[in-house]
């Protein structure tokens, strides 16, 4: 999952080279952030990047159905790409385990990518760590299955997003540091403060390994495409990171 984002956010910006291999989805992904960072529109981006890459479907899962589609790429408006968008609505941790639980039994063409938005709501039910590890553990089990149901040399691509705190309880971050134990690409997005009339995040790519870490501006307009370019750090400057170390890049 995490070369998808970065096919998402390398098309957006004109550091696109237009080489990258659409096969190729990455390890599974945690895309972190705060309240309002844009974690929903990046994952819908992402659904609608595999959606139209000929594969099979892409399932969006999320505890609250969404009022209105996120915006943001202009393959939103291409109802193809929407029509393989399965949108699934588990209104409990129960639920989301027993929809996990029945993928295996389920017919059909195996889904591409594997998508899970709001991953704190469910961990908020009073989950504890061996609850929150089997959930991590089932999460890819099911990928996996979907992967070899594909056929070989394609994966299904697995993404979860998770809501940090600015100061984060005792819980949020023992979730968080078992939910890094599973997946080993990371992408966290930060709002830019600098201009509060604009909805502006960077977004730091961390492929598990697997490349160097990237770096975006990305811009949400009230209307409109989303905007990207890419993050250009000067050598030397400590200031580059600083927004990494709070947090809590490596």
């Amino acid at each position: 999952m995490a070369e998808t984002l970065r096919r998402v956010l390398s098309r957006g910006s004109a550091a696109c080279s237009g080489e990258e291999n659409a096969a190729d989805v990455g390890p599974p992904l945690l895309l972190l952030g705060a309240p309002g960072s844009g974690k929903t529109a990046l994952l819908f981006a992402a659904a609608l990047e595999a959606a139209g890459e000929g594969r099979g479907p892409v399932v969006f899962l999320t505890r609250t159905p969404l009022q209105r589609l996120p915006c943001g790429t202009r393959a939103a408006l291409d109802p193809m790409r929407l029509q393989k968008i399965r949108f699934q609505y588990p209104p409990s941790t129960r639920e989301l385990f027993r929809f996990l639980c029945s993928a295996h039994e389920s017919s059909g063409p195996a889904p591409s990518l594997l998508l899970l938005d709001g991953l704190e709501e469910y961990l908020a039910e009073d989950t504890g760590p061996d609850e929150s590890s089997y959930l991590a553990a089932l999460l890819l089990d099911t990928a996996a299955h979907f992967s070899d149901r594909i056929g070989p040399d394609r994966d299904c691509g697995l993404a979860v997003a998770f809501q940090t705190q600015e100061e984060p309880d005792s819980g949020d971050s023992l979730h968080l540091a078992l939910l890094q134990r599973y997946f080993p690409a990371r992408c966290w997005l930060q709002p830019d403060a600098s201009d509060p009339g604009e909805h502006r995040i960077r977004a730091c790519l961390e492929p598990g390994g697997l490349g160097p870490r990237t770096e975006w501006w990305v811009t949400f307009p009230p209307r409109g495409e989303m905007t990207v370019t890419p993050w250009h750090t000067r050598a030397g400057d400590p200031s580059s990171d600083k927004g990494s170390r709070s947090e809590g890049h490596p």
